[in-house]
C-alpha cells in the first residue's frame, strides 16, 4: 500500500510537505475548514481525502535527509509531535543517494545553487534510475536538472509557498517532461501523486514551465509584500487610535476574508471592491488615496522585478544572498 516518499534537503518547506501528508493520512478530510478547490475561471483541483484518493497516490514511508545530526534530532522531535505516520519518519543525515535509492518518488528541497552536486553526488545516478524526481527549486529548469540525472527520470517541479506551513499554501506543478515520451498512463499517476501530495498542503495546479519565474515572484514572494500591505493596514489603525494586537488581527482577517470571497466565490477584486465603495464615502476617498500612491503599480512592478530575480536563481556558480527564500 502506498509508496516511499524521500525528501532530500528537508528544511522548512519539506517538513510543511511531510507534515501535510501525514495529516492528511490521519485525517478524515484534508480540508477541514470546507475549503473548496475550485477556481474562479471554474478550473477545479482535485482534494485528496481518503474516501476517494487510491492507496498508492499518497505514499506510506517517509524519509527526511538533512546534513547535520543537529537537524536530525531537530527533525524528530518535530515529526514526532505529528502522531500517526509522523514518528516513523527516518530522519537521516549525510546518505542522500542511499536513502533515494529506497525511494519511489524523491522531493528535492535543498538550495538551488547545491541542486548540481546533490544530483550528480556519487550513487545519485543509480538511485534515480526510473524515479520520479519532484523538485521545488527556484529558477532551476527541468533542461539543466536533465542534465544532471539519468535519462529515465521523469522530473516535475513544484513551486510551493511560505503558507504550505498551516495547510493554506498555493503550489504550482509544471506539466510532466515531455522529453521522456512517458508512457500516458504513468503521465497520469504522476500528476494523480503530486496533485495529491501537494494538495495536503493547500491548493495545487499544473502551469507550463515557461510560468515558473513568475509564479515564483506572485505566489512564492507574494506572502511577503501582502505582509508588508497587511502591516501597513495595522499601523493605519494603531495611528487612528486602535491598539496594536486589535489593528493587526483586523487587518489580517480583513484580508483573509477578501481573499476567500475571491477564492469561494470566484467574484472578481474589482467587484468585492465596488461592493464597498459607496458614493462619497470613506472608502472611494481611500482607494483614491491609494492610486495617487500608485500603489496598483508599485504592486505590479515588484513582481515584476522578483520574476527576472527568479530567473538568476538557477544559474551555475550563482548563489542567493538569501538561503533558499523566494
Amino acid at each position: 500500500m502506498g509508496y516511499t516518499l524521500c525528501v532530500i534537503g528537508c528544511g522548512t518547506m519539506g517538513i510543511a510537505i511531510l507534515s501535510g501528508v501525514v495529516d492528511v493520512l490521519k485525517s478524515p478530510s484534508p480540508f477541514p475548514n470546507g475549503m473548496s478547490q475550485s477556481s474562479p475561471s471554474g478550473i477545479s483541483t482535485p482534494v485528496p481525502t481518503l474516501a476517494t484518493v487510491p492507496d498508492e497516490s499518497l505514499p506510506s514511508k517517509f524519509t527526511a535527509c538533512v546534513s547535520r545530526d543537529d537537524s536530525v534530532r531537530r527533525l524528530k522531535r518535530t515529526f514526532e509531535a505529528l502522531g500517526g505516520l509522523g514518528p516513523a519518519i527516518q530522519v537521516i543525515a549525510g546518505h542522500n543517494a542511499d536513502s533515494a535509492a529506497h525511494a519511489d518518488i524523491i522531493i528535492l528541497c535543498c538550495k538551488p545553487h547545491q541542486a548540481e552536486g546533490i544530483l550528480t553526488a556519487p550513487g545519485m545516478v543509480h538511485a534515480l534510475e526510473g524515479k520520479l524526481l519532484i523538485s521545488i527549486l527556484a529558477g532551476v529548469t527541468i533542461s539543466q536538472m536533465r542534465g544532471w540525472v539519468p535519462a529515465s527520470t521523469r522530473l516535475i517541479r513544484a513551486m510551493p509557498n511560505t503558507p504550505c506551513k498551516i495547510r493554506e499554501g498555493m503550489t504550482v506543478l509544471s506539466s510532466p517532461d515531455a522529453e521522456l515520451h512517458t508512457p500516458l498512463h504513468l503521465l497520469a499517476k504522476d500528476k494523480e501523486i503530486c496533485t495529491s501530495i501537494f494538495s495536503s498542503i493547500g491548493r495545487a495546479r499544473f502551469l507550463d514551465e515557461k510560468h515558473f519565474d513568475a509564479c515564483t515572484a506572485l505566489s512564492g514572494s507574494g506572502p511577503a509584500f501582502a505582509c508588508i500591505f497587511l502591516e501597513a493596514l495595522a499601523d493605519g489603525g494603531v495611528m487612528m487610535g486602535l491598539p496594536r494586537a486589535e489593528a493587526l488581527e483586523l487587518a489580517a482577517q480583513t484580508l483573509q476574508g477578501a481573499a476567500r470571497m475571491t477564492l469561494q466565490s470566484g467574484a472578481h477584486p474589482a467587484a468585492i471592491k465596488d461592493t464597498v465603495t459607496t458614493p462619497g464615502g470613506c472608502t472611494i476617498a481611500g482607494v483614491l488615496t491609494l492610486e495617487d500612491g500608485r500603489v496598483r503599480s508599485t504592486i505590479a512592478r515588484a513582481i515584476q522585478v522578483a520574476t527576472e530575480r527568479a530567473s538568476e536563481l538557477g544559474q551555475s556558480g550563482k548563489q542567493p544572498t538569501s538561503a533558499r527564500k523566494h
